[in-house]
């Protein structure tokens, strides 16, 4: 089966020799994108986070084949040549990492929340820094990362009305 999407902004399509294929296996193995870790198999960790179709979605749980015609996003396709995402930045401001596991889960969930609602509430982040399980870094970097990505794209926001 021959599916065919849109990954990271450019055309993309892989041959599935089977139907049971997972998201998380065809970025991997045959994109070699291995921002999205896979860790608990289930769905429940967030770690292997990516967006489809603007939608924060476990590729771990993802049949690839249901991604015929898709967009997805991840977080090897946030940088550009001017740099990196604002939300990666703010990560690295933020020093938001340690091992670095589960940092693009986080990311691509940050970038999500942020790409629906510029300018969500505490409990809004929150939700969504829950939502992928750290074990490292503990959250209250992570949090600030979203505050500091929040406060960066309102900054852009402004500079650009007044051009």
């Amino acid at each position: 089966m021959l599916i065919k999407f849109t990954l990271n902004g450019d055309p993309a399509e892989v041959m599935l020799k089977a139907g049971d294929r997972l998201l998380a296996d065809v970025l991997r193995e045959d994109f070699q994108l291995t921002g999205a870790k896979i860790g608990c198999g289930i769905g429940a960790c967030g770690i292997c986070t990516v967006i489809v179709n603007g939608e924060p979605t476990p590729a771990c749980l993802q049949l690839a084949a249901m991604c015929d015609g898709a967009d997805i996003r991840t977080v090897e396709g946030l940088a550009t040549a001017d740099g990196l995402h604002p939300v990666q930045q703010a990560f690295v401001n933020q020093t938001a990492l340690q091992c670095g596991i589960c940092i693009p889960g986080h990311v691509m969930q940050a970038c999500s929340l942020l790409d629906k609602n510029p300018n969500p509430t505490q409990e809004e982040i929150k939700a969504s820094v829950d939502s992928v399980y750290c074990r490292c870094t503990g959250y209250h970097r992570i949090f600030e990362a979203y505050k500091e990505a929040i406060a960066a794209a309102h900054a852009d926001a402004r500079a650009g009305s007044k051009s």
